[in-house]
């Protein structure tokens, strides 16, 4: 009974391993930015697995692509929040753009972009081929809208003001982050102050009646 159950633990410990590889090995190849990278099979002929093996792992390829997702955000973490109430909102805006600005760049970063470049837009299409993937991307907006909240929950600003800087910024940011990767005439600094700076002027004394 002792050797059937270490055998077991054993066996356990090789599938977490395994899982573990095909993930990190997901990352790598999705952050080349190589669209022929956003196969489940080619990733796993990169630790020299099988299609079965993501099969046992993760039971298909939308179960692979949910679980390449959540193990991203695990290595992210959740947005860096400063609840200071002596902290002034400019400094809490700046944070933030200024996260996003390194974070995006990021092989976790990289890799996702590509992936989210080859699943469908459209969210109902999405759903339909791919619920856990998109089930998992859903977690993630719900996450950023609650360390936005979170963020300015002390502040004289309005909630609706909140959620909706919450849903531009990282588009806007994302543009930011091309321009520098694509080589930008312009002063890149400068674009994010200025962004900051629209930032605080909405936000501020927003929640004033």
């Amino acid at each position: 009974m002792t050797a059937a159950g270490t055998e077991g633990r054993r066996s356990n410990r090789r599938g977490i391993a395994t899982r573990e590889s095909m993930l990190e090995a997901a990352v790598r190849c999705l952050a080349s930015g190589d669209p022929g990278a956003v196969s489940a099979s080619r990733i796993a002929k990169e630790i020299g697995a099988t299609w079965g093996t993501v099969k046992y792992q993760f039971g298909d390829v939308d179960g692979f692509w949910a679980a390449v997702l959540h193990h991203t955000a695990e290595l992210r973490g959740e947005l860096p929040v400063h609840t200071d109430a002596a902290l002034p909102l400019r400094e809490r805006v700046s944070s933030i753009i200024e996260t996003l600005y390194g974070g995006l760049t990021s092989t976790q970063s990289r890799a996702i972009e590509n992936l989210r470049a080859a699943l469908p837009s459209d969210p109902a299409e999405l759903q339909r081929l791919y619920p856990r993937t998109a089930a998992e991307l859903s977690t993630w907006g719900d996450s950023w809208l609650q360390s936005c909240e979170r963020a300015f929950a002390d502040l004289d600003v309005d909630a609706q003001r909140v959620r909706e800087v919450a849903a531009f910024i990282p588009g806007a940011m994302r543009g930011i982050v091309s321009e520098r990767q694509l080589g930008s005439f312009f002063d890149l600094d400068e674009a994010r102050r200025g962004l900051t700076n629209a930032i605080v002027a909405y936000l501020e004394h927003s929640g004033r009646a």
